[in-house]
């Protein structure tokens, strides 16, 4: 099965992960999921697989999250999927998809629990702090 993430390139934890991804020697199937967004019934789908709710996916910071009022707790799930495929931006990032399972993968770092292969080297986030070590355990 292919590695799928759901990515945008802007976001630093949707970057790290992509990168402890290529870390394991894949080359994942990559979706730009503001280019390109998932259909209703897809996203409903990895949410059910990931174990998500649809309040648990979206997205606060740099969103309309605010202006459209999607903290009232009387929006029904189905009010808040309307909201994530009218704007892609309140799918938060990254959810990734292996053999092993569907995670949104924050932090960057719980990729490491769905990869099916192990990491081939050392890896430090962006910011710089250690994740996996030279001999590609997780650093704890």
């Amino acid at each position: 099965m292919d590695v799928v993430i759901y990515h945008n390139p802007a976001c630093g934890t949707s970057r790290n992960t992509l990168a402890m991804i290529r870390n394991a020697g894949i080359e994942p199937h990559v979706v730009e999921y503001l280019k390109t967004s998932p259909s209703r019934t897809l996203l409903l789908q990895l949410m059910k697989r990931a174990g998500l709710k649809p309040r648990d996916l979206l997205r606060q910071k740099g969103t309309p999250y605010a202006e459209l009022e999607l903290g009232n707790v009387m929006l029904t799930d189905e009010q808040l999927v309307d909201a994530m495929m009218q704007h892609p931006i309140l799918i938060n990032r990254p959810l990734v998809i292996t053999e092993l399972g569907v995670k949104l993968c924050r932090p960057s770092e719980t990729v490491l629990d769905i990869l099916p292969q192990p990491q081939q080297g050392a890896f430090s986030k962006e910011d710089g702090e250690m994740v996996v070590d030279a001999e590609g355990h997780r650093v704890a």
